[in-house]
């Protein structure tokens, strides 16, 4: 049980509360907490005293008071005006994810809504009625308005849901669950739609992804290793030890553990090699690197998730702050550092993938011994490359530019979201790499049997072969890509 505005939200928890497996309530603190700011709220929309949002305009029009007959169609405007989103819609757990991480902070008791909205927004998520949200249209500032406004329009009985693959009328869908469009109070269209839940959910479903291609690099780096029957010394803990980044530390113990009792790796331990190219032994400082960078955008993503982004915040009876909690420059500069190591991490497995084309130490050019009449794996090298120059265009840092808003009130915005969507096209596009990767690796130990190899690459080789034969002559290749890209999505590589 997990109790919304209480508890401490992690990305485990709001991804097994999004899949039915951890159920979520509002409980007794939370309830009171709730009550009592929005006891406040209604206090401060009754007096003369101008408040942001709460009984004046928004943006620009701040120093235009409102009166409390006119709060109502103030909160209602707001939504409706800012619903102005484009593009194609998000995908429909991202939906899910933002109303969860929504709920969580209007819990905490500062955001001055009603426990009515909040029970309405909760039955949205246990019913799966997940909101039509477009990609494009918020700048990272004021909080992600533009996609927060289309997540709460069916509230007020506009906009869409998503039905069973099907966009449909908000109205339609409440009028099948016997349920009214609510009529917003002060200060709660503001409140829902202030705040980073957009870009927090594109980090949440990034971090997840990430975290196991991080893994899933690392098998890759040892089995394309094992292909080139490179050396396993750089891997060494001493050498680590001299030079303690948590990441690199991390990767080198798994390399150790992916090439243990390796007979490949003994037949090359006497050979005239010196050293191997960077690609192949500096793996555990490159990918180390992309570790750190993942550790860092987790910190700030735990502290995010367990935040409160609207604004004002209702601090006492009297009192709420405009301030900018809502600004996603926390989140948007750490998405744009992880869209550079994960793109890094296609980098260096795309370099890894051209050693095992070249020919060398043992290893028939292109992976083929029936070379001229075959160009064996020469092409798919083609698609690597193009995805890692894909990916390095793709990380162009948002975060670094800034275009002003709303007649120059909102004169610094953060452009996370576009991080946040740009950080998942980069890792859509790692898995892909990988899985060229491995069948690379995969047809270059095959020179290397009879040799054996640890047990933990013999169990991913064989699920390799399950799916994709060992290349005798040229065939068509895009089904083998496409099988070994759904190994990757569906996380089948054994990685641990």
């Amino acid at each position: 049980m997990f109790r919304y505005g209480i508890d401490i939200l992690t990305t485990s928890k709001i991804l097994s509360i999004a899949e039915g497996k951890l159920k979520a309530i509002v409980d007794e603190e939370a309830q009171k907490n709730i009550l009592e700011c929005r006891d406040k709220v209604e206090k401060m929309a009754s007096s003369d005293k101008a408040v942001y949002g709460i009984n004046t305009g928004f943006g620009p029009l701040c120093d235009v008071q409102i009166t409390p007959e006119e709060t109502s169609k103030l909160q209602e405007n707001l939504l409706i005006t800012h619903a102005v989103g484009v593009g194609e819609p998000i995908d429909k757990k991202l939906s899910k994810i933002m109303m969860i991480c929504k709920v969580h902070a209007l819990c905490q008791g500062y955001s001055g809504v009603r426990l009515e909205l909040i029970e309405r927004i909760i039955y949205f998520i246990e019913n799966d009625l997940l909101p039509m949200v477009p990609k494009q249209g918020s700048v990272g500032a004021s909080g992600d308005l533009a996609p927060l406004s289309h997540l709460f329009l069916p509230l007020i009985g506009e906009g869409e849901f998503w039905i069973d693959n099907k966009i449909v009328s908000a109205k339609e869908v409440l009028k099948q669950h016997n349920l009214a469009p609510l009529k917003l109070q002060a200060k709660e269209g503001l409140g829902l739609i202030n705040g980073t839940q957009f870009i927090l959910a594109h980090a949440i479903i990034g971090l997840r992804k990430m975290e196991y291609l991080l893994d899933l690099a690392d098998l890759a780096g040892a089995m394309s290793l094992e292909g080139f029957q490179g050396s396993a010394s750089p891997f060494k803990e001493e050498l680590h030890k001299i030079r303690p980044f948590k990441g690199n530390l991390e990767v080198a113990a798994r390399m150790r553990m992916f090439l243990k009792d390796s007979q490949n790796l003994e037949n090359h331990y006497q050979c005239s090699r010196v050293q191997d190219p960077y690609s192949m032994r500096c793996i555990p400082q490159v990918h180390g690197a992309s570790r750190n960078a993942y550790y860092h955008l987790k910190e700030l993503v735990q502290t995010e998730m367990n935040a409160v982004t609207d604004n004002p915040i209702v601090l006492s009876d009297t009192e709420a702050i405009s301030g900018g909690n809502f600004h996603g420059q926390p989140l948007a500069m750490a998405l744009d550092y992880a869209s550079i190591a994960v793109s890094e991490l296609g980098n260096i497995s795309d370099r890894r993938c051209y050693l095992l084309l070249e020919g060398k130490y043992g290893l028939p050019r292109l992976l083929t011994k029936a070379g001229g009449l075959n160009s064996g794996y020469m092409i798919p090298q083609y698609t690597t490359a193009a995805l890692v120059t894909e990916n390095k265009s793709l990380c162009f840092p948002p975060s670094a530019d800034s275009v002003p808003t709303s007649l120059g009130q909102e004169d610094h915005v953060s452009m996370g979201s576009i991080s946040g969507r740009k950080f998942n096209q980069i890792l859509g596009n790692l898995e892909k790499i990988l899985a060229i990767e491995f069948m690379y690796a995969a047809q270059a130990m095959e020179f290397r049997r009879p040799n054996t190899f640890s047990v933990i690459i013999e169990e991913n080789f064989s699920l390799i072969r399950s799916k994709v034969a060992k290349l005798e002559e040229d065939r068509v290749l895009k089904d083998d890509i496409n099988a070994l890209i759904n190994l990757v999505k569906e996380e089948q590589f054994i990685v641990k």
